[in-house]
């Protein structure tokens, strides 16, 4: 290239012999590009320079003093590239993106823009002076930008806020157990070994620790890296790092989750254990670690899973009284099934976990096999299942089955396999608490026979179905009466005489729930316990429709009454309830 320009330069007769020679010796003294040099030196101008580029290579030529770029499009192509190859984006049209270049010979550098944009690229030429002072403009304003945008717009400085107000200089803070993790030095060296990216990663765990939030959602996008928190059930954004953070951030969570950081295109699942200061106190939290390779990049979802806040009171859960007593009755026999349905998200583990922790005595022998072991507990031997070895439930199953075991919990029946160890399980003296995902108790039944389990042994095995959702709170900071027309809640199933006298709650919003109005969440029950007529209606195939009408003749409590009951009480909203209920 340079000896190029020299030559066309000289062929066109812009400068003299002795003047290039003098550029050659000049740029061997103080390195840079010639064409660079000579306009330096004064022997040509920049637009002469640009306007030859343009004639030899057939490629349109910019002045990009009087281009205005937008932010937008100087977003898709990284700082680190831009200088690297001495290009600036200038607009994108359709599938096409326009680039400034110093050279446009330069197949490298547009084989990876297009690799990295996704975009086809069309390159134009323009003078070094004004590639680089365009590429320090315009890239000092984003990062600028990044870092002040407000928490609605593009990116968010909670990052930055919360670095400043938290005390994450002080290793001691957030500190990964080596028990669950195992640093690959080389690879830490790679990616994810800054400290900027360390530090944000440990913002994004403790901030979500501090606001209560059960997962953390990190989500690559074409133009936008956002990271969205559940809290009480519902989804909020809270920052969109910068896109050039994407890789480093991923690879330090898969990092500490003792993932594969080289594998990108298979989904792999793992675990963090973290131990932080709160309040001068050392709490350990885990984090159940999840990624899933994306059009754009790998998703990584976070379950939060903080073993102070898990409830294994049964009487605080939200079980109405005679519901509760069904179901304590149901957990003390011994033997049968005892089942546990609704949505991922609307604790079924958590009950299953208060049910085994209420009977775990001394004299029983209890064991579960999850997938994953979400909370250690005393006393209970837990298995993980590894479905890669061939590990799955039903080989768990198998195995307990040789263990002498008095209770068994299965995390979910999958399949007509397991089903059928956990039916003949509850039939020869164990109890077998498992989970289903039903839309409520009675369609349990028909889906235990969809898999293949016969009606008989459906009807003798089964002893309890409880279906449960989570609904929010009202926050009790900010609640304020609600009147509400009789009519509308008669509509929402309350009887003509409830209507009148009740009033429904709703949260105005104060600074403890985070503007929301709710704060924590409540969980709705309906307990269905399998009696003799049950038991003969199931026998002769009756619908899901039958087997409801006859439990709720026997007093079942349906989840839309279990949430009518709580707006009663006034622990939640209509508005709640008719989300996640049906009359």
């Amino acid at each position: 290239m340079a000896v190029r320009i020299g030559e066309l330069l000289l062929k066109e007769k812009r400068i003299t012999p002795e003047q290039l020679q003098e550029a050659l010796n000049y740029q061997k003294a103080n390195g840079g590009k010639l064409g660079y040099n000579l306009v330096k030196l004064g022997y040509v101008k920049d637009e002469e320079i640009i306007a030859l580029l343009s004639k030899q290579y057939g490629v349109p030529s910019i002045n990009l003093a009087q281009f205005q770029i937008d932010p937008a499009v100087i977003k898709l192509v990284p700082a680190e590239t831009a200088r690297k190859y001495q290009v600036v984006p200038l607009s994108r049209s359709g599938a096409t993106l326009t680039i400034a270049m110093t050279d446009p010979t330069n197949v490298f550098a547009m084989d990876d823009i297009k690799f990295m944009t996704g975009y086809n690229v069309e390159p134009v030429v323009a003078s070094e002076i004004a590639v680089t002072e365009a590429i320090e403009t315009y890239y000092a304003e984003l990062a600028k930008a990044t870092m002040t945008a407000a928490s609605g717009g593009s990116a968010l400085d909670l990052a930055t806020k919360a670095l400043e107000e938290m005390p994450l200089a002080d290793d001691g803070d957030v500190q990964v157990l080596e028990d669950l993790e195992e640093i690959n030095a080389e690879a830490l060296e790679k990616q994810g070994s800054e400290a900027p990216i360390i530090k944000l990663v440990n913002v994004i765990l403790m901030s979500a620790i501090q606001k209560g939030a059960s997962d953390i959602h990190i989500e690559p996008y074409e133009k936008e890296f956002r990271v969205r928190y559940r809290m009480d059930g519902l989804l909020y954004n809270i920052m969109a790092p910068p896109m050039k953070f994407r890789d480093a951030i991923t690879s330090r969570i898969k990092i500490m989750a003792k993932l594969d950081i080289a594998e990108k295109r298979l989904p792999q699942d793992g675990r963090i254990k973290i131990r932080f200061a709160d309040n001068g106190r050392s709490n350990e939290i885990d984090f159940r670690v999840s990624s899933l390779p994306t059009l754009f990049g790998e998703k990584i979802v976070m379950r939060l899973l903080d073993k102070s806040k898990l409830m294994l009171d049964m009487t605080k859960l939200g079980f109405e009284s005679e519901s509760l007593a069904k179901f304590e009755y149901a957990i003390s026999k011994p033997w049968g099934m005892v089942l546990v349905t609704g949505p991922t998200g609307s604790g079924k583990t958590n009950t299953l976990y208060s049910a085994i922790s209420k009977i775990n005595t001394i004299d029983t022998n209890i064991m579960t096999a999850e997938d994953p072991v979400e909370f250690n507990l005393v006393g209970i031997n837990q298995v993980q299942v590894r479905e890669n070895i061939g590990l799955n439930f039903a080989a768990a199953l198998r195995s307990f089955l040789r263990q002498d075991p008095n209770v068994i919990l299965v995390g979910e029946i999958r399949d007509f396999e397991t089903a059928e160890i956990a039916v003949k399980a509850s039939l020869t003296g164990h109890l077998v608490l498992s989970t289903l995902h039903t839309n409520d108790a009675p369609s349990t039944v028909n889906r235990l026979m969809n898999m293949g389990i016969e009606p008989f042994l459906v009807a003798s095995s089964v002893n309890l179905i409880c279906a449960q959702r989570l609904v929010r709170r009202v926050c009790s900071n900010c609640k304020k009466e609600h009147p509400t027309p009789a009519a509308a809640l008669v509509q929402a199933g309350f009887g003509p005489e409830d209507a009148k006298a009740v009033v429904p709650v709703k949260g105005e919003g104060c600074e403890k729930c985070n503007k929301t109005g709710y704060k924590g969440r409540v969980g709705l029950y309906e307990v269905m316990e399998v009696t003799e007529e049950l038991r003969e209606l199931v026998l002769v195939g009756a619908s899901a429709l039958e087997l409801r009408r006859k439990a709720m003749e026997e007093g079942m409590v349906s989840l839309r009454q279990s949430g009518l009951r709580k707006v009663k009480e006034g622990m939640t909203t209509l508005e709640e309830v008719a989300r996640e209920t049906v009359k």
